[in-house]
């Protein structure tokens, strides 16, 4: 059975790579793509996807705002932030939307695929950039 995924990224030509190397993937299909983190929720919605693979600063709705309505609407999806920000506070709102997992997108196209079978098996997985910084404390509160 393969791992259907949504990739949620502004940027075209992004998406469209990241496409043609998922789908060479075994047991990997991308079902959708979304610009933006309103056709991100409604593509969640409506495909039933097992990972949304998704960047935090999109128009129209950013995604940790767009991960925050997936795990309301789509509680069955998972998602993996895949982003250039690498601060602890995006890192600790995206965890605290819902999303499973958060790598920074100058990670190694095999990173992200085992990311992505992490996610998919109901794991969580943070790169391991991110994981070895000293934490900060955070003022972030889980939102139900």
């Amino acid at each position: 059975m393969s791992i259907r995924v949504i990739l949620a990224d502004d940027h075209t030509l992004f998406r469209e790579g990241l496409r043609s190397l998922i789908e060479e993937q075994p047991r990997m299909k991308v079902v959708a793509e979304a610009g933006d983190g309103r056709t991100a929720v409604q593509l969640a919605q409506t495909m039933s996807p097992d990972v949304v693979v998704m960047d935090i600063s999109m128009p129209g709705m950013n995604g940790i705002e767009a991960a925050r309505q997936i795990m309301c609407s789509a509680p069955g999806v998972k998602v993996l932030a895949l982003s250039m920000h690498d601060d602890n506070l995006f890192v600790e709102e995206m965890l605290h939307a819902g999303a499973s997992g958060y790598l920074l997108k100058d990670c190694a196209f095999e990173e992200l695929i085992h990311a992505i079978h992490v996610v998919a098996g109901a794991g969580t997985y943070v790169s391991p950039q991110i994981d070895k910084r000293p934490k900060q404390l955070s003022t972030c509160r889980r939102q139900m």
